[in-house]
């Protein structure tokens, strides 16, 4: 049974490619200096418009369809927490890429 040598360029590897990434990250923080608060209450902002917006437009969605339906308000809190989870999800993704 041969195995397959390891080579650090092997861009197969996944360990590899993270540890490449880690390095880019760091290389980009080192050129760029410190990050400002201001850049970090930002992201914070962003993210937090990132989970509310989805959670007012099940809001709105849901009150819209109660209405129109008489159901008091099984839409609304099926749409809100819907729309957590959507928010919550994205803001999640967004974080893992940054």
């Amino acid at each position: 049974m041969s195995e397959k040598p390891v080579h650090p360029d092997d861009a197969d590897d996944a360990l590899v490619r993270q540890a490449r990434l880690h390095s880019t990250r760091l290389q980009h923080q080192a050129d760029d200096g410190q990050s400002s608060v201001t850049r970090h209450l930002a992201q914070i902002g962003v993210l937090g418009l990132t989970i509310v917006v989805p959670m007012l437009l099940g809001l709105f969605a849901g009150h819209w369809l109660d209405h129109a339906c008489g159901t008091g308000l099984m839409f609304t809190g099926a749409l809100l927490i819907l729309g957590l989870i959507l928010g919550s999800w994205s803001a999640w993704n967004w974080i893992k890429r940054a």
